[in-house]
């Protein structure tokens, strides 16, 4: 299966990086997604064929970079918030810190029971899906699910009481 996705990568390669640059117009951002997208088929462990690969490859392509575009709209709202709370009253007090939010983060999480706790902080820190999760410990999707909602749900409270 590697070297059909190796031979797939040779060949393929500046087409998919024409395709996602066309969609991004960032040449660094689009070669790193290219680069994503075949780690992430050299890593699965589902049946790739060679009549499966080039949708697969789209596919996966497409998700990045929406996934992409769905980060920077973010990004862009959070510091248009901080821009506007800055301009209204112009005093960095009014700006939580790095530093602040992840001591206050730290504090609700000790909140949370430890199976609930490990489960958030592998999605929040290392950025693990579900499945993955999943997988690294060993246990069933759904149980990794209802944890990491049962984490979530507990922060929300601690922070609504906070602020």
């Amino acid at each position: 299966m590697n070297s059909l996705i190796e031979t797939y990568y040779i060949s393929h390669r500046d087409e998919l990086l024409a395709f996602v640059n066309s969609r991004l117009g960032d040449f660094a951002e689009s070669e790193d997604i290219v680069q994503n997208v075949f780690m992430r088929l050299l890593t699965s462990d589902k049946m790739i064929t060679e009549i499966t690969l080039p949708a697969l490859v789209y596919t996966i392509a497409r998700n990045l970079i929406s996934d992409y575009f769905r980060r920077r709209s973010t990004y862009e709202e959070f510091e248009h918030y901080i821009k506007r709370s800055t301009d209204e009253d112009s005093s960095m007090e009014s700006v939580i810190s790095v530093t602040e939010l992840t001591e206050l983060l730290e504090r609700g999480l000790a909140r949370v029971p430890e199976n609930c706790r490990e489960i958030y902080r592998m999605h929040i820190y290392s950025g693990m899906k579900v499945g993955e999760i999943s997988q690294t410990l060993g246990e069933g999707y759904k149980s990794v699910e209802h944890r990491l909602g049962a984490a979530r749900k507990a922060l929300r409270c601690f922070l609504r009481n906070y602020a």
